[in-house]
């Protein structure tokens, strides 16, 4: 399911930190353990799924939508003169839970940024978007990176690998088998059932995750458009979940090219 947010300013502050998604994902953190402190516990811990070794996050956020901002590259700032703004949500739920999700964002206050820059926002508005009619082969665009990480046991840190490396397309479709089968009870889901392919140019992008702390890092993904075969359920999955890697960090948001009637 995915929800529409409308954020007001309340404030004159309209410095935003570039790399502001981390602050989105702690954000919504925040809003779930409100809510619900031992269910927020449990995604912010481990991830939503039956593995005890291999669990996924259930949510994704879309990029903000503020316009056209003033860029301020060597401070890594953007300058927002938008008053209203957008931010897409989605969450691998089931529809009971689409009204009890919608419902915990509605009139939120919030302060979105780091100790020195930042926006404080009211939630105006929430709106519950109908789902696409999923069939097994999709067109999509990347709106955020798709994160495709390997790691040796002598990587101190992760490869990050473009579309154009022999094992992005092996280990990205083995990400989201191991992404269906730990997060549902019946079926299972082989790599031999989906097929992924390129239907655009690649670009390397990424932010850093939990900027100004000694866990400090930037995650680098790409931003292409692809065509996905793969059971129904798998679309259903990526459009709620993310199709990437980090997705709860905001990594790996989906649209639909050339959408089907909505439903």
């Amino acid at each position: 399911m995915r929800i529409k947010l409308t954020l007001n300013r309340t404030t004159k502050q309209c410095m935003l930190p570039m790399d502001y998604q981390y602050y989105i994902s702690a954000w919504i953190y925040k809003v779930l353990k409100q809510a619900d402190k031992d269910f927020a516990q449990f995604l912010h811990e481990k991830g939503y799924g039956q593995s005890e070794t291999k669990l996924y996050k259930l949510f994704c956020f879309s990029r903000l939508d503020f316009g056209k901002p003033k860029l301020w590259k060597e401070k890594k700032l953007f300058e927002i003169a938008a008053h209203d703004i957008g931010l897409q949500i989605s969450f691998d739920v089931t529809e009971a839970a689409s009204n009890f999700i919608k419902g915990l964002f509605m009139s939120q206050e919030f302060y979105l940024g780091d100790k020195f820059n930042g926006i404080d926002f009211r939630v105006a508005s929430v709106e519950a978007l109908p789902e696409p009619s999923f069939s097994e082969t999709m067109t999509y665009n990347l709106q955020t990176p798709w994160v495709v990480s390997y790691k040796t046991e002598t990587d101190k840190h992760p490869q990050y690998l473009s579309p154009a490396d022999d094992m992005f397309e092996l280990l990205a479709v083995k990400h989201l088998v191991e992404k269906y089968n730990n997060t549902r009870n019946a079926g299972l889901i082989s790599p031999g059932q989906i097929k992924l392919n390129r239907t655009s140019a690649f670009k390397r992008a990424g932010f850093i995750l939990k900027p100004g702390t000694k866990e400090e890092s930037r995650v680098v993904g790409n931003l292409f458009g692809f065509e996905l075969k793969a059971p129904v359920e798998i679309h259903r999955m990526i459009w709620g979940a993310g199709v990437s890697e980090k997705s709860s960090s905001g990594f790996g948001w989906i649209e639909i090219i050339n959408q089907p009637d909505r439903v």
